[in-house]
Order: structure tokens, then C-alpha cells, then sequence
């Protein structure tokens, strides 16, 4: 065995401890929960908008951007349920460059691990107690979940993790919404054997321990484009693919047939400008189609305080240093549109 044991992690308990959800936030929590869960049951009539930061690397213009968010959401929440991203684990597919806080909590000298677990769920916390919204994160590990689980919304499974058993087993013990998203090979096949997995019982070892799920009848469907084997963008945001997803919902019979787009990733080439654009047409095959209209009920959208990216190391306040995002203005200006088109 080649590992080096830097340091033992201690378990979620003390680390809630020493970073604990307060009471009244938890109630904030438990109120958005059930209304997310009454969305996506078809008992309320509400689009569904997960929208933020590529990467959330910063706890000070992700709190800020999280705030006007929640201002914001006075104006457009009659229509819109707004869940902030704040995904704090990024997937590198060759293993460089930024992985996320938990790997490089700021400042770069206190960078470890446990720092990383701390600074996660104090941001989360500050973000909740400044905006009254409760946020997504990414599943890249499983075994992190129990770190910040009591924090979140909505959890996504990335399209470089959905094919893992334990990620699909994992999500099938979660008691709030997974997204699933598509591979990147785009195979729809896989998708809904994910989603069909997550929502089925299992048994399995989860963190030293045999476990037994129920299934979670939240997990459902996100539509985010795939990659071709020569390495170009192919957008399944197109009118077909949406038709063509929501019978394949049909066909397999699953609980709560919900379908998340995201437009930006594969959907938009990485074109971050585009994502307007992409939504406009995707509530325009709503409005044309029923069929897509009852299953197509939400979006994510990538976006920041300042629109583009810029390099790891960057100090522009707001800017993203992995995947360009929209700037504030301009996601201001297309939520509100979304809310008055769906």
C-alpha cells in the first residue's frame, strides 16, 4: 500500500458540532424542503431554477451573490423556486487544477482537507442565515455527504459520477432531491437506468456500516448536453430531445417524472452567453408541447457577480476561475423573464 496517512478526519458529528445549523435555520430548511418536495410531487405549480457559481471557491462573493439572489427572489418567487448553487467539489478530469474548497479552502495556506470541511459548511451556514435560501451541492464523493447533507436542498450527481453503483445506491438513501445528470456520452439509456436505481431499495456498505435504503421517489432527471468522441459539444436542449426524454419517462414508469435542463456545459458548448438564449427556447417547446411542459420544470443556469472566468489565483471579486458564468445583470434580467414565461 502506497498511502500516507496525513491526518485522521473526525466523523460529521463533531464536525456539525463545531459548525452547528442553528435552530432557526433549520426550520428554514425544513419549510423549503417540503415545499421543493410538493414541486416536484406536481402539488404545487412552481418552475424550479438552480442557479450560481460554476464553483463556489470563495465565501465572501458567494455569500453576496447568494443575497442578491434572495432579493431578487421576492420579485419572481410567486412563479420561481430558486435554489442558489453552491457546489463546492469540482470533478477534474485529468486530476488538475481546482477541485474544489474542500481541496483548496482560501487562504491557499491553510489548505487541508478538514479545513476544507469547515470552511464548506460555514459558508453554507452564513449563506442560509443572510438569504433565507437553502442551496445545491454536487455528490462528487460519497463519503463527504454526511458533512453538509443537513445543509442542503438538492444534491446533483455530476455526468462523470452517475454511472457509479455507489453513487447511485448512495442517492437512493437521500431524502431530498437528486438530479441525475446525463453522461457525458449523452447514452439516455444510462440516465434513467441511474435514475431508476436511485429510486429503488438497496442494501450495501455505506461508511463501514450495512445499510438498507428505501429508495428516493425525488430523483429524477438533468438533461446537460454530451460529448462527442472527437471531443465536440452536443446540446440535448433541442424540442426532439425533450419530447424524446419525457416518453422514455413514460415507458420506464418512474415515480415523479421530472425533467432539469441545464444550459450551460455541453448544452451551450461552454458558451456561457448562449444560456439565455437556450432558455428562452427550452420554455418555448413548453409552451408548444404539453407533454414536455408537465415533465420540463426546471433549469440550471451558471452564472456570477462578474460575467466570464478567469484563471485560479484571480482576485476579481466574483468572477469565476473555472467555467465562464453570466453576469449579475444579465441573470437578473433572464429570471425575471423565466418567471413571466413559464
Amino acid at each position: 500500500m502506497s498511502f500516507i496517512k496525513i491526518r485522521e478526519i473526525p466523523g460529521p458529528e463533531e464536525i456539525i458540532r463545531q459548525v452547528p445549523l442553528p435552530p432557526e435555520l433549520q426550520k428554514i430548511k425544513a419549510h423549503r424542503d417540503q415545499e421543493l418536495k410538493e414541486i416536484m410531487e406536481g402539488k404545487i405549480e412552481k418552475f424550479i431554477v438552480v442557479v450560481g457559481p460554476c464553483s463556489a471557491d470563495e465565501e465572501d462573493p458567494v455569500c453576496d451573490y447568494v443575497s442578491r439572489l434572495a432579493e431578487l427572489n421576492e420579485k419572481i418567487k410567486e412563479k420561481l423556486f430558486v435554489v442558489p448553487r453552491i457546489y463546492t467539489n469540482k470533478p477534474r478530469t485529468t486530476g488538475e487544477g481546482y477541485k474544489g474548497m474542500l481541496h483548496q479552502p482560501r487562504p491557499e495556506e491553510d489548505a487541508n482537507m478538514l479545513n476544507g470541511i469547515y470552511s464548506i459548511r460555514r459558508m453554507h451556514v452564513r449563506a442560509m442565515r443572510e438569504s433565507g435560501l437553502t442551496a445545491a451541492d454536487e455528490m462528487l464523493y460519497t463519503d463527504n455527504l454526511d458533512y453538509c447533507q443537513d445543509m442542503l436542498s438538492y444534491i446533483a450527481v455530476g455526468a462523470r459520477s452517475v454511472e457509479d453503483q455507489q453513487h447511485r445506491l448512495t442517492a437512493s438513501g437521500i431524502d431530498m432531491p437528486v438530479g441525475m445528470k446525463n453522461p457525458t456520452s449523452g447514452d439516455f439509456n444510462v440516465l434513467f437506468n441511474s435514475i431508476q436505481a436511485a429510486q429503488a431499495a438497496h442494501s450495501f456498505i455505506y461508511q463501514g456500516n450495512e445499510v438498507r435504503t428505501s429508495g428516493n421517489p425525488l430523483a429524477h432527471a438533468v438533461m446537460r448536453g454530451s460529448v462527442s468522441k472527437h471531443g465536440a459539444s452536443i446540446p440535448n436542449y433541442h424540442y426532439e430531445d425533450l419530447s424524446f426524454a419525457a416518453e422514455m419517462y413514460r415507458k420506464r414508469g418512474l415515480a415523479n417524472p421530472l425533467i432539469v435542463v441545464d444550459v450551460n456545459h455541453a448544452n451551450s458548448g461552454k458558451c456561457f452567453y448562449e444560456q439565455p438564449r437556450i432558455a428562452k427556447e427550452i420554455l418555448h417547446s413548453r409552451k408548444y408541447n404539453a407533454d414536455i411542459r408537465s415533465m420540463v420544470r426546471g433549469l440550471m443556469i451558471e452564472s456570477y457577480i462578474e460575467e466570464g472566468s478567469q484563471k485560479i489565483g484571480g482576485r476579481v471579486y466574483g468572477k469565476s476561475i473555472t467555467d465562464a458564468c453570466l453576469g449579475w445583470k444579465d441573470t437578473e434580467e433572464l429570471l425575471i423573464y423565466i418567471a413571466g414565461n413559464v
